[in-house]
């Protein structure tokens, strides 16, 4: 299966204690966490990956070349394309930008600087037994004011997505991984386009097949320092297992 990864972010909260390169390629145990993500995704089948690019994204380039040299576990080939960003486009304008090395009629997108633990073919079969035109793969937190929350039905069904709420009050939010159909792509406007805040929203209100399921599997984004920090530690102590 395919997979873009959107890697095309400036990463400025991270840029205090890396800076020499795209906030994907931070190092883990001489690793860039970028490594760890396509790792994870390999286990699950997905060999097929698209780089979505712009900040020193030619540093990713250097590194994951076209894929050789990269292997699932299981001993399938890696397959490397780069789709670069002339200026920042937003996450779905990177996904539009991308689109032209999608060739399969769904495909996964994540977002390069998180790592999270889900079994990928819940997902798929999720997307297939209810064809939905986007499965999200949610999280429970503790506080949903702090993000803005997801609400599935009892079917499974999106209702809501990036709800406000002023009260501290446990829910579901976005977890950044999304299963979609190739034929989104044409729907999303040329240009800077935000998945989240303009393109989900509008499938929903038009009756899109938007669905999803939660998942409690290891999540973290390295976006600030203390969660890079923790990562390093998380692998080190065998949280994170390659």
């Amino acid at each position: 299966m395919q997979a873009v990864l959107l890697a095309g972010g400036l990463g400025t909260r991270l840029r205090s204690v890396v800076s020499d390169r795209p906030k994907p390629m931070a190092l883990i145990q001489d690793r860039p966490f970028l490594e760890y993500v396509v790792h994870e995704l390999t286990k699950h089948g997905v060999t097929d990956i698209i780089f979505a690019v712009g900040y020193k994204g030619s540093m990713v380039e250097e590194y994951f070349g076209d894929g050789t040299g990269f292997a699932a576990p299981d001993g399938t080939p890696v397959k490397v394309e780069y789709a670069y960003e002339e200026e920042l486009l937003g996450t779905a304008g990177a996904i539009k930008n991308a689109g032209r090395f999608v060739t399969e009629d769904v495909f996964f997108v994540l977002n390069a600087d998180t790592f999270y633990q889900i079994d990928y073919s819940r997902l798929t079969q999720m997307q297939k037994e209810r064809d939905l035109d986007m499965a999200l793969v949610l999280r429970q937190v503790p506080d949903i004011s702090r993000y803005g929350a997801a609400v599935l039905d009892e079917s499974g069904r999106l209702t809501g997505f990036n709800e406000k709420s002023t009260e501290a009050e446990p829910g579901t939010i976005n977890g950044g991984v999304y299963l979609m159909k190739r034929e989104l792509l044409a729907q999303i406007p040329e240009g800077k386009v935000s998945l989240e805040n303009e393109m989900i929203p509008r499938w929903l209100s038009e009756g899109r097949k938007l669905g999803g399921m939660v998942n409690d599997g290891y999540f973290i984004d390295i976006g600030i320092p203390e969660a890079y920090y923790q990562f390093q530690e998380d692998v080190r102590k065998g949280v994170v297992v390659w």
